[in-house]
């Protein structure tokens, strides 16, 4: 398959070269020149803008930061709508409110472009590895074709349904990840606050009821202070963000949800924004007295 790649950052740029493993031509372009030059250097052809991109490939691919980013690369005077054929596969992966994934392939649309919108959990690790986990909203037909590129990138790839599915697949994700952060983080801290091996006590946890891959991923991560960042704190923050918008649109009540917000806005305020969001644990600290470090 001939397939563009639009957005090549700390998950972008491994799931690209996912692609070009797996056989297939990929086309590529990113804001920052710098960030193409593994791609270029793996085989990639060179693109100038998101519309060059989808010149040469029928199907394109977006992994940037927002709405407005997907919106530039998009709809934009030089996104993928401008230049792309008639029967065209947009397929975006970015992290966006389902309302503004919904609205962006309505548009896209009437100008003879389908859309994805696929986003995907597993962090940094997963996209290197190729296992990460793909939502996807969209028409089936759309769905099929993409597929074996899907298939590049991820060991776990389900279509919800319709437009804005995945991203509503994605806002849950996030609400349980973000929460289980949290919850792992206090419950560490508290442990060690109370005298007590944190260790040990998360090794007794992993063989009860409170087993989650969080506690055994992350929580050993927080225990080896490891806070190299694989998903960082600010785009936990932002897909925060996203939920707590979700549910005043709906009139949905989620307390949890809410706190955990609250919490990654505190880290980014506190200049935890570029750490992975498993510093929260810092931040726990910070606020029982210790130094966070």
């Amino acid at each position: 398959m001939e397939v563009g790649f639009i957005g090549l950052g700390l998950m972008g740029r491994p799931m690209a070269l996912n692609l070009i493993k797996a056989g297939h031509t990929v086309h590529v372009w990113a804001r920052r020149r710098e960030s193409m030059q593994p791609l270029l250097e793996a085989g990639a052809g060179d693109c100038s803008s998101p519309a060059d991109v989808a010149r040469k490939a029928a199907i394109t691919i977006s992994m940037v930061a927002d709405a407005p980013d997907v919106e530039q690369v998009t709809l934009g005077e030089q996104g993928v709508a401008a230049a792309a054929a008639q029967g065209h596969v947009h397929v975006d992966m970015s992290t966006i409110a389902p309302a503004a994934a919904q609205s962006i392939a309505v548009r896209l649309a009437g100008r003879g472009v389908s859309m994805l919108d696929a986003p995907v959990s597993g962090g940094e690790v997963g996209a290197i590895a190729g296992s990460l986990t793909i939502m996807v909203g969209g028409e089936q037909a759309a769905f099929d074709r993409v597929l074996p590129a899907f298939q590049a990138m991820g060991k776990s790839v389900t279509r919800i349904g319709d437009a804005g599915a995945g991203q509503v697949a994605k806002a849950c994700n996030q609400i349980l990840t973000g929460v289980g952060v949290a919850a792992v983080a206090e419950a560490l801290n508290f442990a060690t606050r109370s005298g007590v091996d944190a260790g040990k006590v998360r090794e007794a946890l992993l063989g009860g009821f409170a087993y989650s891959r969080i506690l055994e991923n992350h929580g050993q991560r927080m225990l080896d202070r490891n806070f190299r960042p694989g998903f960082k704190a600010w785009m936990h923050q932002k897909d925060m963000r996203i939920v707590m918008e979700e549910a005043h649109r709906l009139g949905l009540a989620l307390p949890s949800a809410a706190a955990t917000a609250q919490m990654f806005n505190a880290m980014v305020g506190s200049g935890l924004g570029e750490d992975d969001s498993i510093a929260m644990l810092k931040l726990l600290e910070r606020m029982s007295g210790g130094e966070g470090e």
